[in-house]
């Protein structure tokens, strides 16, 4: 190799060294309380011992085909087995002692709860910010869920699991809630120096994405970030487009919610307060001092009409009657060309 080529090939070298280096600084970000994930190998070394309960917030079905062997089902997606028809948290502390007593989770048990995918991730963060709520100072996330637990070369069991009755008391920690009164002093501007996340798509915050009578979203919201938008993302193999990816990535939440103080109470809300939770959590693992969710949140908020709104849209109501009626008279018409 003569001089010139050999200069050539040390400076890409060095350009892509540097490349390397430049990549490593800019992911640096971590965790502050990394404590709160469970990893496979933490789950596969505990997941057999008495004080351990791996809850698996999938459907049953999902759950009958196979799971993380020793795991429990509560018979639902944990998002509906933790909450009431209009998927708000029950007010009846008792409900939920009770639940988690019969499937064997007491005041001193470790619990792991863990999802399948980018669809029961939220069933997952539902089930944590629940238990926090209840005052359990040993719940867990499994990041990545079934998908970290595959890839770790573990297999999945399709025997069921019951775990023994146990009893648990609950210590409500109220601030980790957040009510409609008080989203109301924030949008009115008596209640100052606390943060609001709007943890829905833009056009929802913007209104032009209707849930409820109204849209919008929350006057004084200080950031609308989708919980979507606050995950890594990477090529899907079927559509080649860059998509987010079920892992709580410190990096990308840190990039999510940099600009807000930690140090701020900081409330996240969505439609149902189910997107929101994920939201929570990360706050949560970033170090915020003072995080809860919404829990009522939009769906309720919306329809509200003396509730202030920015970006207030109104739902067509009108619009939509027309269109099913359209919809109606086509499908006479197609199942009349039947016979």
């Amino acid at each position: 190799m003569n001089r010139n080529k050999l200069t050539r090939t040390l400076a890409v070298m060095a350009v892509l060294l540097l490349g390397c280096v430049s990549f490593t600084a800019s992911g640096a970000a971590q965790w502050a309380n990394p404590g709160l994930l469970a990893s496979p190998d933490t789950v596969k070394k505990n997941i057999s011992k008495p004080d351990w309960v791996v809850v698996d917030c999938r459907d049953l079905d999902d759950y009958a085909k196979g799971h993380i062997p020793g795991a429990i089902s509560l018979g639902k997606p944990c998002k509906k087995a933790l909450r009431d028809s209009t998927a708000r948290a029950w007010r009846d502390i008792g409900k939920y002692e009770k639940l988690l007593g019969t499937v064997g989770i007491g005041n001193n048990t470790h619990v792991v709860f863990y999802y399948g995918d980018m669809k029961t991730l939220t069933d997952a963060t539902v089930a944590f910010w629940i238990l926090e709520y209840l005052g359990h100072d040993k719940v867990y996330l499994l990041n990545g869920g079934l998908d970290a637990w595959r890839k770790s070369g573990n297999r999945l069991d399709n025997k069921p699991v019951i775990k023994t009755a146990a009893t648990f008391k609950a210590k409500v920690k109220a601030a980790r809630y957040a009510s409609t009164d008080e989203i109301l002093g924030i949008a009115r501007g008596t209640i100052n120096g606390e943060q609001l996340v709007d943890s829905r798509t833009e056009k929802e915050n913007k209104g032009s994405d209707i849930r409820a009578i109204r849209g919008g979203h929350v006057p004084n919201t200080t950031i609308n970030v989708s919980h979507l938008d606050s995950l890594g993302k990477a090529k899907d193999p079927k559509t080649g487009k860059m998509e987010a990816v079920a892992y709580l990535d410190p990096d990308a939440a840190a990039k999510a919610f940099g600009k807000l103080d930690k140090g701020k109470r900081t409330i996240a809300y969505c439609q149902t307060g189910t997107r929101s939770t994920m939201t929570y959590v990360q706050l949560r693992l970033l170090g915020f001092k003072d995080p809860a969710n919404w829990d009522e949140s939009w769906r309720v908020y919306g329809s509200q009409l003396a509730y202030p709104v920015a970006d207030e849209q109104w739902y067509n109501f009108a619009d939509v009657n027309k269109k099913i009626k359209q919809l109606e008279e086509k499908v006479a018409k197609l199942e009349g060309g039947k016979h």
